[in-house]
């Protein structure tokens, strides 16, 4: 089969009174698709791209990079919640749609979601995959230590010491072990060259920034499983879909499990951990596909 055009385009969107390049890749085409990749030390637009070649057959898949992230060069914007609720508005006047579906992945998914209620009638229907509203640490950790956290995240951008704590935690063996551990479900599936690309997206300039905000919870649109319930539960939001790998970790997968359980969204399972678009692309598109038809 020929693999639907891939394009990229790159824009400056405005945020709180910042430029931010943003890189975007446009995959097929037809009725337009948003996909937003995950939230991560190694996330990058490219991740989405598989699931894009698939879905590129019916739908004209939109992939940015989030500030902060991906595998450019990365402008320095404030890394809270507030700048990536502005980003999502600043896109979607650049790329206003409207969109068949909404798909995000991991973190991005609650962002998503609040971007559709703010604006009600841009997506036809929202598909969240492996959706996660804590970070890493918080997750691991619990609230009790978000003091400890917000040093943890102060000590990684310092000048020196920041960037010598960050290359000590983001060297390809320490990413093929968390691979290993929660992002793939098939060990064999972390090869060396994926190793080898997600280690390109860490040494990109300005990389610690997003990387220290989000593994300490600084990009946690919530400080609360009810507050992301409630987000759920706002009747103007369209159809949402959540795609529950089967081996998630534990704790990411209660929350998603609670998610799921709270009854205001369709649920299908997919095979992979935190990261199914990337190890499961054909399965995650069958269920997408599926799950909105």
């Amino acid at each position: 089969m020929i693999e639907p055009a891939h394009s990229t385009r790159g824009f400056q969107l405005d945020v709180l009174e910042r430029k931010v390049p943003t890189p975007c890749d446009i995959v097929g085409s037809g009725p337009a698709a948003l996909l937003l990749p995950a939230l991560s030390s190694i996330s990058a637009r490219a991740e989405m791209r598989p699931l894009a070649k698939i879905l590129g057959h019916d739908y004209r898949c939109l992939i940015p990079d989030w500030p902060g992230f991906g595998n450019h060069p990365r402008s320095r914007i404030a890394m809270e919640p507030e700048t990536f609720h502005a980003f999502m508005d600043s896109l979607l006047a650049a790329l206003p749609g409207p969109y068949a579906i909404g798909i995000a992945a991991g973190h991005a998914g609650p962002y998503l979601v609040a971007a559709a209620r703010r604006h009600p009638g841009v997506f036809d229907r929202l598909v969240l995959i492996a959706p996660t509203w804590r970070g890493p640490l918080p997750t691991a950790l619990g609230d009790s230590r978000r003091g400890w956290l917000s040093s943890i995240r102060k000590a990684i951008e310092l000048p020196l010491l920041g960037e010598a704590l960050y290359r000590i935690n983001i060297s390809p063996p320490i990413i093929g072990r968390m691979m290993r551990a929660h992002v793939y479900a098939d060990p064999d599936h972390v090869t060396p060259g994926i190793i080898a690309d997600k280690h390109a997206v860490t040494l990109q300039p300005g990389g610690r920034f997003g990387t220290a905000a989000f593994v300490t919870g600084g990009l946690d649109p919530f400080k609360v499983r009810k507050d992301f319930l409630a987000l759920i539960e706002a009747d103007e939001l369209p159809p949402i879909l959540v795609l529950r790998p089967e081996r998630a970790p534990r704790r990411s997968g209660a929350e998603m499990d609670a998610l799921i359980a709270a009854g205001h969204v369709a649920k299908a399972s997919v095979p992979g951990a935190l990261s199914p678009h990337e190890e499961y692309p054909g399965e995650v598109a069958a269920a997408i596909l599926a799950g909105i038809r």
